[in-house]
């Protein structure tokens, strides 16, 4: 989990309710975690490159510490775009917070962007694989990174990021008493969540905050 931010009002996804009664009636662990978050659901940045880059920011580093980061790259570049970033000498993007590789992950987007060598109009059309694809042949960009784009910017309903320190320890929490579970344990599981698992791994991180991800 990464950076989180104001919660305007918005509609929830089209399949955000089917999705909730789907998963309480197969997972009455989890059906008791919804219900306990009765008025809040994800909602799209809608940005592409503002998604990316809050990602990377928020990559290995503390909650708060990612939005302390954001805060001072939204005065340095206003509006985070690719043209904003770019015009910015790195020592000023140093100055934000950032690593010096972040520094240069974050530039090597807004070229990408800037160049349109990343399928952005596309992206709605292809699958969630051919999305990941698409975006880990930018520096910096993982599939940790790709699957957040899917479900915080493109609302993919089925996505589960395995590797998702805060979603493992979510399980952990709920579901065996704090025991650790394997990946692949994770992701049998999660079948149960199927065709919902990102709705489902939404709901585990409200488990350990309530305050919703937001990138």
């Amino acid at each position: 989990m990464m950076a989180r931010g104001k919660q305007e009002l918005a509609a929830a996804p089209a399949y955000w309710a089917t999705a909730k009664r789907e998963l309480a009636r197969n997972d009455p662990v989890l059906g008791a975690i919804i219900r306990s978050y009765p008025r809040i659901h994800l909602q799209s940045r809608a940005d592409p490159f503002q998604t990316l880059a809050r990602s990377i920011v928020g990559q290995q580093i503390s909650v708060r510490a990612a939005q302390s980061v954001w805060d001072r790259l939204c005065m340095a570049a206003p509006g985070v775009t690719p043209a904003s970033v770019l015009v910015l000498e790195r020592t000023v993007l140093r100055a934000c917070g950032l690593s010096e590789r972040k520094t240069e992950y974050i530039a090597d987007l807004a070229r990408h962007f800037e160049a349109g060598t990343v399928c952005v109009r596309q992206w709605q059309e292809l699958n969630d694989e051919e999305v990941i694809a698409d975006l880990v042949r930018v520096r910096g960009i993982g599939r940790w990174t790709a699957e957040m784009f899917l479900i915080f910017n493109l609302l993919r309903p089925d996505v589960l990021p395995v590797d998702d320190l805060g979603l493992q320890r979510a399980v952990s929490v709920a579901y065996r008493n704090g025991r650790r579970l394997s990946v692949a344990g994770l992701r049998r599981m999660a079948q149960a969540w199927r065709p919902w698992r990102s709705v489902a791994t939404w709901y585990l991180w409200r488990s350990l905050d309530p305050l919703p991800v937001e990138y």
